[in-house]
C-alpha cells in the first residue's frame, strides 16, 4: 500500500448536511443546504457557514446578518438535497418541500419545524475567502424537538433522529456508536465478587 499526492482540496469528510434558513419576513424566507459548516468555539457558543456569493441566500445573509442551522435526518434527506440544487430565486422551498417555517425565539429567520435541532445564529463577522464567504456567528438560542429528549435524564438523543452527513458528493446515515468521549481512558469498573 502506498500514499499518493493529490492536488490541494477539501477532503475533510464526512460533514453535517444542514439546511440553513435565512430571511427576516415570509416574503424573503429561503433554505440553503450547506455542508461547509461547523463549530468554532464553545464559550461563547459559535459556529460558521460558508456560502458562495452567487447564491440567493448570500445577499439575504449580508442584509439580515442572521440565520438558523437546521440539522437534517434520514426523513429530510430528499428535501435536504432538493434545497441544495434548486434556487430560492425561482422556488418557495418551504412550499415545494412541504416544510413548516416556524418562529425562532430570538432571530427573525425561521426554523424548520421538521428538524430535530435548530440553532439560531447572529453573524459576528464575514470573512471573504475566495469561492465562499465565511459567516462566523454566535449561537443565541437552540430549539430542540422534545420527542428526542430522554424523560429521565433530560439528555437529547440526536442519534434516534437518524441524522445524515455528507461525504464527497453523497449523503449517508450516521453509523453505529463506537464509544463516548473519553472512553479510551475511562477506568473499567471492577466486577463485584460474591462472598
Amino acid at each position: 500500500m502506498a500514499k499518493v499526492d493529490w492536488r490541494p482540496g477539501n477532503m475533510v469528510y464526512p460533514l453535517p448536511a444542514v439546511m440553513v434558513t435565512v430571511g427576516d419576513k415570509p416574503e424573503n424566507y429561503n433554505i440553503i443546504t450547506i455542508a461547509w459548516t461547523g463549530t468554532i468555539c464553545s464559550d461563547p457558543a459559535m459556529c460558521y457557514i460558508s456560502v458562495r456569493k452567487a447564491r440567493h441566500s448570500h445577499a439575504i445573509l449580508m442584509e439580515t446578518k442572521e440565520f438558523v442551522i437546521n440539522l437534517t435526518t434520514k426523513d429530510l434527506a430528499y428535501a435536504t438535497d432538493w434545497c441544495g440544487v434548486k434556487s430560492g430565486r425561482k422556488y418557495d422551498k418551504f412550499k415545494e418541500m412541504k416544510l413548516t417555517a416556524g418562529k425562532a425565539s430570538i432571530v427573525k429567520a425561521p426554523i424548520i419545524e421538521e428538524s430535530p435541532i435548530s440553532l439560531e445564529c447572529k453573524v459576528t463577522q464575514v470573512i471573504e475567502l475566495g469561492t465562499h464567504d465565511m459567516f462566523m456567528a454566535e449561537i443565541v438560542n437552540v430549539k430542540a424537538d422534545d420527542k428526542y429528549l430522554d424523560d429521565e435524564t433530560g439528555a437529547f438523543s440526536l442519534d434516534s433522529a437518524n441524522p445524515i452527513c455528507y461525504s464527497h458528493g453523497h449523503y449517508f446515515e450516521v453509523g453505529d456508536k463506537l464509544g463516548k468521549f473519553g472512553f479510551s481512558v475511562q477506568k473499567k469498573k471492577k466486577k463485584k465478587t460474591k462472598k
